[in-house]
């Protein structure tokens, strides 16, 4: 009983997927909300999409701070960084407001429409990159969503699938998922224990990869590096120094907004694209539907775009099915905070509880959505037999809720639609045949065990529909490559570059130990 008393739940919860397992408890005790305790500190799981809009969405002023958090916050990405800051004063509160307003300007739904151009330019290079090497899908995702995030920052597109932004940035992100999933022992212990923060690193295992200083540096190098340089003046970056004074931006805010940006649409997007080929291979008949409205307001003489989306509702239908079979971020992100004792349905939920919302569970409910491991956009078709209430229009709560929303949902929600939309009407994809004739099986369960989840690796087959559309893609890849031309450029930072201490990013821009 004391050890209880001192660790809680923490050796109770399971190593790979939580999520799954609270699911279950709460089917279990028919509880919407149950608590789990990390040592002394409560964590409550929402797992009902109703439960979840009442507290985050109805109550969003109360539901808006975020608890204190040792590992992801004040040893990872920084307690003054926008997805942790706490909002319980009016001073915090200002400060969120500002960092807000800044990413806001980036990727809100005001201001994505204008990346449209170069967003499709980079989405018909998927199809041309698909075209050319089929069972490189992976690469060419990743490179397609940090050049779109990258350009919008920098000014400069990634070329390449090895540019080390890709590969260092993603490797990075998927470590801090990792840390942060409730059952990994040592960050909730050390969210119990936060003394163990402080013993050296040589001698702290747990303590591998929280070099928040380190980060802060590399994107302050990055945003420093492109604004210094001419052309691109409406990128992100030069917008952040151009209200430097006006918000009295410190060099690690200018960098953890770097950062965040990167964080709303790199990964996050090209996991959703892996998911979407993997729901082709495993439920082909999806597909079919999707090839009619296509090949009947398409044609293949042309890609889509996004004038022909409200005259696709199947497709768009399709994109809604992506996000909510598999949600990437699998538990909504971080967890909210009430800022005051607030009362659900007679249960307390104390003041700077963790609270999360279980969107693993919201999202595979029997009631909103039958079958739910079935993959069918008939779901989301207005007036169909498979299409029940929820409780907002969009039918997901992929990107979180309330204030605390994802910054980037409106840039992935238009990215997803045109690569999805032009994938499908591009591309035959299914499972892989051997050469003996026998299929390559796919796993819809086997997914990655971090916050930020998609599929382990997988073999499917990628074919061009027609030799018209083929046609098409090449022509339209080749027509994307020069219209992008004018966002060419290289940085001479890798994020390598300071975890190894090289003399000349920790002489221009400090040292891990000021």
């Amino acid at each position: 009983m004391d050890e209880i008393q001192v660790v809680g739940n923490t050796f109770m919860l399971p190593d790979c997927k939580p999520w799954i397992w609270f699911e279950e408890l709460s089917k279990q005790y028919k509880a919407e909300l149950i608590t789990i305790w990390i040592g002394r500190n409560p964590t409550i799981w929402i797992n009902d999409a109703w439960a979840a809009s009442d507290l985050f969405e109805k109550r969003a002023g109360v539901y808006s701070s975020r608890p204190r958090m040792l590992v992801f916050a004040e040893l990872g990405a920084g307690q003054d960084n926008l997805l942790n800051m706490y909002t319980e004063t009016p001073e915090k509160r200002e400060r969120w407001r500002a960092h807000r307003k800044l990413i806001h300007h980036a990727v809100g739904v005001q201001s994505v429409r204008k990346y449209r151009q170069f967003q499709n330019n980079e989405s018909r290079l998927v199809a041309h990159d698909l075209l050319r090497a089929p069972d490189d899908y992976v690469k060419h995702f990743e490179r397609y969503a940090t050049s779109v995030v990258s350009i919008i920052g920098f000014g400069r597109r990634v070329e390449s699938w090895d540019d080390p932004i890709i590969t260092e940035v993603i490797a990075m992100m998927h470590l801090a998922a990792d840390l942060n999933v409730p059952g990994k022992k040592f960050p909730m212990l050390m969210e119990t224990f936060p003394f163990l923060a402080r013993f050296p690193n040589e001698i702290a295992p747990w303590k591998y990869g929280l070099g928040k200083k380190r980060a802060f540096h590399f994107f302050y190098a990055l945003a420093d590096e492109a604004a210094q340089k001419e052309g691109h003046e409406d990128s992100f970056v030069n917008h952040l120094f151009s209200e430097r004074e006006k918000y009295n931006l410190r060099e690690a805010e200018i960098a953890s907004l770097t950062g965040n940006l990167f964080g709303a649409g790199s990964d996050t997007s090209s996991s959703t694209l892996i998911t979407f080929i993997l729901a082709c291979c495993a439920f082909p008949e999806a597909l079919v539907p999707a090839w009619e409205e296509l090949d009947r307001v398409v044609g293949p003489h042309r890609s889509p775009s996004w004038e022909d989306e409200d005259n696709m509702p199947y497709v768009k239908a399709f994109v809604k099915e992506v996000l909510r079979w598999r949600s990437v971020a699998i538990i909504g992100g971080q967890p909210h905070a009430p800022t005051q004792d607030d009362y659900y349905k007679g249960w307390l939920i104390p003041k700077n509880a963790w609270i999360q919302g279980n969107v693993w569970a919201i999202h595979h409910n029997d009631r909103e959505f039958p079958d739910p491991d079935r993959f069918n956009p008939n779901r989301y078709l207005p007036g169909h037999p498979d299409s029940r209430p929820f409780p907002n229009e969009r039918g997901y709560m992929t990107f979180g809720w309330g204030r605390r929303v994802c910054s980037g949902q409106a840039l992935a929600e238009q990215g997803t639609w045109i690569t999805v939309a032009r994938v499908l009407w591009g591309f035959d994809i299914k499972k892989k045949t051997r050469p003996d004739g026998s299929t390559v099986e796919v796993d819809i369960f086997n997914y990655t065990n971090g916050l930020n989840m998609r599929p382990q690796p997988f073999e499917c087959s990628i074919t061009p529909r027609s030799d018209e559309i083929r046609q098409t893609i090449e022509r339209e890849g080749k027509q994307a490559l020069q219209e992008l031309e004018q966002y060419r450029g290289e940085t001479k930072y890798r994020m390598s570059t300071f975890y190894s201490r090289n003399d000349l990013a920790m002489d221009t821009y400090g040292n891990e130990k000021k």
